[in-house]
């Protein structure tokens, strides 16, 4: 047999596997083509997953625009920032006020309160005298609450029926009501910034809206989980209604607690809802002067003061309701932009500014960085009368005891709105007090008698992303006065001395 005969055999053999696995291959793209089409028959595709979701509402399949609403339905856009339309109608507010210190503290409520326009209830222990024309809210006496039991021998039974002001206000029945607020007689509020900060949530579910104390040591004692009382919170409507079924019994599982406040967590802990922070509700446990704090306010709306009593008038040579009037005259021309501090820098003097809006522009010699004066100043001590730093519960940083680097301090005087130039004008005078001999040879803030302060009202600022305004200062021909703008910062503006025209 020749080696051609015998090659043919094993060609024809190898040439019928390759044939073999040929058809193989082709059988299975064919079958799998077959599997994949019958898949796609059962696999609905995403408009008629929505149809089938939204099938209970009995969407017709022939109308698109019912299809249409049901795939929005299922399907919201995502990234639309919504406010809510709440207004000062919508919100009751529970005071708890003591019979005792009612002449006192009834003036800091007449401060804030907006007769007709604000809604609520001061809650006292028992009945006390009024007139009819001090525009005050509706007084009431609290219920009886002698069947709890009260074990905490540092604190008063008074704690009982404060926490109880919520439910109270919620059983008269006031129509209309998203929100109520709990505060004390000398808790003072800016309303319309109360009205700015709730609108940001929505009234329908469960919210407990406040903040905790400035002191580290008060937030141990009690919890930083809790809104403190005095700085006031807010409980949306169908909270309310929750706590009011629960309450008595979660009250009377907490004999020992020390006061209302800290009840009032307790019960939201066994509901399951957190504290919602916000800051510019302001309890104020410290003594002293308020002017590091409100000079350096966080970038939040101004909600609220407490403890007025303790600390020191916010304006000097003022009484504390006086003062407190004083302010809520700025609050009345622009209350979104109240307390928020400005920085600039004077490149002719070498002078930093620090503006608290409707409050007090400070003045400094030196150039001071925004990072360090946008923190508080310790003009104030801890609620245990302590100079101790570390007892706060956010940055601080010292009073400047170099005579060169003592800040020069203008207190608001008056605001006043310009119609025709659609601004408002403060005037800013120095509260002139004994300053030590400064060696440095540089210009000296004590040649200025008053800083005027322009400003456009912007409304709307909490409904951006929040930023500290900007300011600059203006030329003005007058050695004793010092002109600012201050508002939104224009497009890449940002706070630093600038170099004066012609230098390096």
């Amino acid at each position: 047999m020749t080696s051609t005969q015998q090659r043919m055999p094993q060609n024809s053999f190898i040439g019928l596997i390759i044939y073999f696995f040929v058809t193989m291959v082709l059988l299975y793209i064919l079958y799998s083509n077959l599997l994949l089409s019958n898949d796609r028959k059962d696999c609905p595709d995403i408009t008629n997953l929505s149809t089938k979701i939204e099938a209970p509402f009995n969407f017709s399949s022939t109308s698109s625009s019912q299809v249409k609403k049901a795939v929005e339905l299922v399907e919201p856009s995502l990234g639309n920032y919504r406010r809510y339309d709440t207004e000062l109608k919508h919100i009751a507010f529970g005071i708890a006020a003591s019979s005792n210190l009612w002449e006192i503290r009834k003036e800091y409520i007449k401060a804030w309160w907006k007769p007709k326009e604000t809604r609520g209830v001061v809650w006292v222990d028992k009945k006390v005298s009024t007139r009819i024309y001090e525009g005050l809210p509706e007084i009431r006496v609290s219920q009886d609450t002698s069947k709890f039991k009260y074990l905490n021998r540092q604190g008063s039974r008074s704690a009982l029926r404060i926490s109880r002001v919520v439910s109270e206000t919620l059983e008269l029945g006031m129509k209309d009501i998203r929100w109520f607020v709990m505060g004390d007689d000398d808790t003072v509020f800016i309303a319309d910034n109360v009205v700015r900060v709730l609108s940001k949530y929505d009234h329908t579910q469960f919210y407990y809206v406040g903040s905790a104390s400035e002191s580290h040591i008060q937030n141990i004692f009690f919890s930083y989980a809790m809104a403190f009382g005095g700085g006031g919170f807010a409980i949306s409507y169908p909270l309310a209604k929750q706590l009011a079924k629960i309450q008595d019994k979660c009250i009377q599982r907490y004999p020992a607690l020390y006061g209302s406040d800290d009840r009032i967590q307790a019960c939201m802990a066994e509901l399951g809802v957190p504290l919602t922070r916000e800051l510019g509700f302001h309890q104020y446990d410290v003594y002293g002067e308020l002017l590091g704090l409100l000079g350096a306010h966080p970038v939040t709306p101004l909600v609220s003061l407490h403890h007025l009593d303790v600390v020191e008038p916010i304006f000097p040579r003022m009484k504390r309701a006086k003062a407190l009037a004083h302010l809520l005259e700025a609050a009345k021309e622009d209350s979104a932009s109240l307390m928020q501090q400005s920085i600039c820098y004077d490149s002719n003097r070498y002078w930093s500014i620090s503006v608290s809006w409707g409050y007090v522009v400070q003045i400094l010699r030196g150039v001071m960085s925004p990072r360090e004066l946008e923190m508080p100043t310790r003009t104030f001590l801890n609620w245990y009368k302590r100079a101790d730093y570390t007892a706060y519960a956010f940055n601080t940083r010292p009073v400047e005891r170099h005579p060169c680097q003592k800040p020069f301090v203008f207190y608001m005087n008056k605001v006043k709105y310009d119609r025709a130039r659609k601004q408002t004008i403060g005037v800013y005078y120095r509260h002139k007090t004994r300053s030590r001999y400064c060696r440095w040879r540089m210009a000296s803030p004590e040649k200025l008698d008053s800083v005027v302060v322009l400003k456009k009202r912007d409304d709307l600022r909490w409904q951006k992303s929040p930023r500290r305004d900007c300011c600059r200062v203006l030329p003005t021909d007058k050695n004793n006065t010092m002109i600012l703008s201050v508002g939104n910062c224009r497009e890449g503006e940002i706070s630093e001395l600038q170099p004066k025209k012609g230098s390096s």
